[in-house]
């Protein structure tokens, strides 16, 4: 099983971001990955990563305007051009950093959307931004995402997301399969991991219901990394969880579990 990647948008966030690749080296990690990476200049990032010599494993598109309530663009008829210049965004930043996997937040629905509308848009959009990444090796990554977390938010369950990888028939289009998100919305964890095993192209972790790290809620990380491994899963597990104290306080689950992180 490849390490952990700590995610520096969650991680380490009591320092600039451009100090937390340091922090994570010191901390023992050879993998990262982040949110939106988008206001800062990709020759920053890059001389970050040269110089502790980590590897950016993950980001996500654009995801609109944050700030004002966007998740995404992805499901709006009338955002396709802003949301294909996102794409071309992520490509270019992954493509100098070295990035293999890009997440596409969907969006929120709004009340007077039809969903039905909206999900034929998504569908094109991730059609388009599939292939455009296909052409620089890049995996496109979808996720489901809890309503308590992010209200109306447009793909919420995971029998949906994996309607939308069947319908697409894509081999670059995966699932990122966050635990904190699937126990919130299913439960049933293990079961559904296995279910969708082979169309998990990443995963992350965080606890329930605090979305702290691993121990400090419900779910038994214990069992669950271990039957990650059981079953074969051989990508990144991504840390993307809020510390309850220190950032570097927060990494002791990881190193029971035969140091992972440091190897």
């Amino acid at each position: 099983m490849k390490p952990f990647s700590v995610n520096l948008s969650t991680i380490f966030t009591e320092v600039p971001f451009l100090e937390r690749f340091k922090k994570a080296k010191e901390a023992g990690f050879k993998y990262v990955e982040c949110q939106f990476p988008y206001d800062v200049p990709i020759r920053a990032i890059e001389a970050q990563l040269i110089e502790t010599g980590l590897t950016l494993v993950l980001i996500n598109l654009p995801p609109g305007n944050w700030e004002q309530g966007d998740r995404g663009m992805a499901i709006f008829s009338d955002r396709i051009p802003e949301f294909k210049e996102s794409v071309q965004k992520g490509i270019e930043y992954a493509r100098a950093l070295g990035v293999e996997k890009i997440h596409c937040l969907a969006g929120v629905l709004t009340s007077d959307m039809n969903r039905e509308q909206a999900r034929q848009v998504y569908l094109e959009n991730l059609k388009y931004a599939a292939l455009e990444m296909a052409r620089e090796q890049i995996t496109l990554l979808i996720e489901p995402i809890n309503h308590a977390d992010m209200p109306w938010y447009f793909l919420h369950n995971i029998g949906e997301a994996a309607k939308v990888l069947d319908e697409l028939e894509l081999s670059n289009l995966m699932l990122q399969f966050d635990f904190y998100h699937i126990q919130r919305l299913h439960g049933n964890l293990l079961v559904n991991f296995e279910r969708f095993l082979d169309r998990i192209g990443h995963i992350q972790v965080a606890d329930v219901p605090g979305r702290h790290e691993p121990g400090t809620g419900e779910i038994n990380y214990q069992n669950v990394i271990s039957e990650v491994r059981r079953l074969g899963y051989r990508g990144y597990i991504g840390l993307e969880y809020t510390p309850i104290g220190k950032s570097e306080d927060s990494f002791g689950w990881v190193h029971r579990f035969e140091g992972v992180a440091k190897t």
